[in-house]
């Protein structure tokens, strides 16, 4: 298993209490679209995702993330 994906299973287990409308998770999976998040459920889903990496996702950052994908790689480059 590849380091990716390994980062893609945490992350895809850390969005699953977040996760009440029990979407499929891809890399392509939309945080707005798919799992119809608020600013709220972000907020509190980054501060867990920080936690889970000790990584800091600044708030450019978190405006240019729209998917499970793209959080995913950017996890990997601020990990590097």
């Amino acid at each position: 298993m590849s380091d990716r994906d390994q980062t893609f299973a945490k992350v895809t287990q850390a969005i699953e209490p977040f996760n009440k409308k029990q979407a499929a998770l891809t890399d392509d999976t939309s945080f707005a679209r798919d799992l119809e998040w608020d600013s709220l459920t972000v907020m509190d889903f980054v501060a867990a995702i920080e936690d889970e990496f000790d990584i800091i996702i600044t708030m450019n950052m978190q405006a240019e993330i729209e998917t499970v994908g793209q959080l995913v790689d950017a996890v990997e480059k601020l990990k590097a």
